[in-house]
């Protein structure tokens, strides 16, 4: 499991972004997200350098958590 921190992350939209960025690479994905926290539990087949990659573009900066 990647363990996410996502400080940028603030709102339910947010959380909608971060999740469509990550399944837009793996469909079958997995994602927990603790939006107080900032944290993101992804359970998937991609890399961790894919899915990093992923939410960059999507504008999120996202930490080892």
């Amino acid at each position: 499991m990647l363990e996410l921190t996502i400080k940028d992350m603030t709102c339910g939209h947010c959380v909608a972004a971060v999740t469509q960025a990550i399944r837009q690479i793996d469909p079958q994905a997995q994602v927990e997200i603790e939006l107080i926290a900032h944290h993101v539990s992804v359970e998937s087949a991609a890399s961790r350098g894919r899915i990093v990659a992923a939410l960059a573009d999507a504008a999120y900066t996202p930490d080892q958590g």
